[in-house]
């Protein structure tokens, strides 16, 4: 995050700062894109069509077009099994879904749309397409998930899991991106759509139990078991997201002492505490956003929460508070490979280029592969498929493991997974995720990791996408001769749109953003606070020095 904090975070959200949904609705519904502002086009990010009905970024056409080319995607494919649906909690998801329905309803796509709850999270939506698609070799399954997961209450998101389940690849999005932008320019002539209450009537779209499926399978994936015989106390915020109606049915089933600490779902996320900047985000590895549960942990033994569509996760343990989500990352992977004995084969840990070096130290000492992948779980989407990963995990509080047995779960992050892991751990050690991350430190070193921001122009974001390692100069960095300069993943040779520079210990990578004009600068130290500000001062010089040469 940005070094400037507002005087806003962590506090309440004033009634007048929260956004007008009616309005927002209207902009939906009425806006028509700029097709010549480049913002205003379909863009598939790393998790799919993100934006604003109020800047023209997500409207009806926008989703109409990228549902009618989902449409043509399956039929060229071959897809022609049922295409599962799921919605998180925000306003614009409601209007979206409503968008996609009709569209997939009229043009013959098998749908399957929540039925035993409102809403559809992004794990069960992975968990119903893996599921569908076991032992399968035809009429395979696929999914839509509307959703912009954390992002603030006025944003809408909309991205494709084809059917392996996970995120869609570049391969996919971009022909899908392309397809639906033609359909926007050409007036939307060729969008096939019926009317809504005619399309949720129609016989091609049909009910699905997302929740009790996925419910009734967790004791595969997490040992319930164990959390209920340890009568762990489990506090649980879902940040007013479509975990929240998940929740009471998993403490029923399983016998868990499981408290919901916020049971609000409001499109404006009012009940909020605004993030670091000012803004209503449900981000849960933020303190700010997070302060209301942070205040409650010593009421539990762990608490947790997850965002909208609960791909995320945020744990709280009495012993430190809210965890970085690398430090939970690390003291999860360290206790799966201690207490999974039934995967085999020595599987790979899973993380992401940017994620804490003391995952690479752990992976050293278990003797366990690491791949290390350019940001995005799609790279994770192959190794959880077939088990050569036991799990894959980012930076930004998303991942998920395999089932107790070494075969896939889902192939998307899974929050409410993560968030049991820690009741899990807690109940069969006695120690909370804090603590054992602790003793990790006292092995591995303790690193201090940070994000920060500075501003980049278009022209300069372009040109730190193409950097090569010939263009970072210099032999060292913050006083330790540089190990490496990466502009491609080693975990699968992928380039990352940025650059990182390593040492014995010490690191920094810098990427652009893809939404803002700024560029990011990830930074890690095993020597301190002062030699993390070394590290972060140089590579600003290093990065400026490259992109203005």
């Amino acid at each position: 995050m940005s070094a400037d904090v507002s005087p806003l975070a962590g506090k309440p959200i004033e009634p007048e700062r929260l956004v007008d949904v009616p309005a927002l609705m209207t902009a939906y519904f009425t806006a028509r894109p700029d097709m010549e502002d480049p913002a205003q086009r379909v863009a598939f990010g790393t998790s799919g069509h993100r934006g604003s009905s109020f800047g023209g970024v997500f409207t009806e056409s926008h989703i109409a077009a990228v549902t009618q080319a989902v449409c043509d995607h399956r039929a060229k494919a071959g897809i022609d099994g049922p295409l599962y649906l799921g919605k998180d909690t925000h306003a614009l998801s409601e209007a979206a879904f409503a968008t996609a329905l009709e569209v997939l309803a009229a043009n013959g796509v098998e749908t399957r749309i929540s039925d035993g709850a409102r809403f559809a999270p992004t794990p069960a939506v992975s968990h119903a397409i893996l599921t569908h698609n076991r032992g399968r070799t035809s009429g395979l399954a696929d999914g839509l998930v509307i959703t912009p997961s954390h992002n603030p209450p006025d944003d809408g998101g909309f991205k494709y899991n084809p059917p392996n389940g996970g995120p869609a690849g570049g391969e996919i999005t971009s022909v899908i991106e392309k397809a639906a932008n033609a359909l926007i320019e050409g007036g939307l002539k060729d969008v096939k759509r019926t009317p809504f209450f005619r399309a949720l009537k129609a016989s091609n779209v049909k009910g699905h139990d997302f929740r009790g499926a996925y419910v009734a399978d967790l004791r595969n994936v997490v040992d319930m078991e164990a959390i209920r015989a340890g009568g762990v106390r489990i506090g649980v915020d879902p940040l007013g997201g479509s975990g929240l109606e998940y929740w009471e049915p998993i403490a029923e089933a399983y016998g868990l002492d499981l408290t919901v600490t916020n049971a609000a779902i409001d499109p404006t996320f009012g009940f909020m505490t605004a993030d670091w900047d000012g803004k209503v985000r449900m981000d849960c590895s933020s303190p700010y956003a997070m302060a209301k549960l942070i205040e409650l942990k010593d009421r539990f033994d762990v608490a947790f929460a997850n965002d909208p569509d609960a791909d995320r996760h945020g744990v709280v343990a009495p012993s430190v508070g809210l965890l970085n989500p690398n430090h939970y990352l690390a003291a999860a992977i360290s206790y799966l490979a201690k207490h999974r004995p039934d995967w085999s084969g020595s599987p790979a840990i899973g993380k992401t280029l940017v994620s804490s070096s003391v995952i690479d130290r752990l992976a050293a000492r278990l003797g366990v592969r690491l791949v290390e992948v350019p940001v995005g779980f799609k790279w994770f989407v192959d190794g959880l498929v077939d088990g050569s990963l036991f799990f894959g995990g980012e930076e930004s509080a998303g991942a998920s493991f395999l089932r107790r047995d070494g075969t896939v779960w889902t192939t998307d992050k899974d929050g409410l997974i993560l968030g049991l892991l820690a009741a899990e751990m807690t109940a069969v050690t006695g120690k909370d995720p804090g603590e054992i991350y602790k003793g990790l430190t006292d092995e591995l070193g303790a690193p201090i990791y940070e994000r920060v921001d500075a501003p980049a122009s278009p022209e300069q974001k372009a040109k730190l996408k193409k950097l090569s390692p010939a263009d970072i100069p210099g032999d060292s960095l913050a006083g330790e001769p540089i190990r490496d300069r990466l502009t491609k993943a080693p975990g699968n040779g992928e380039a990352f749109g940025g650059v990182k520079v390593t040492t014995e210990n010490g690191w920094f990578a810098a990427r652009p953003s893809g939404t803002e004009n700024v560029y990011k600068i990830y930074a890690e130290s095993f020597l301190g606070a002062d030699h993390l500000k070394r590290i972060q001062s140089e590579a600003r010089e290093i990065v400026s020095k490259a992109l203005a040469g």
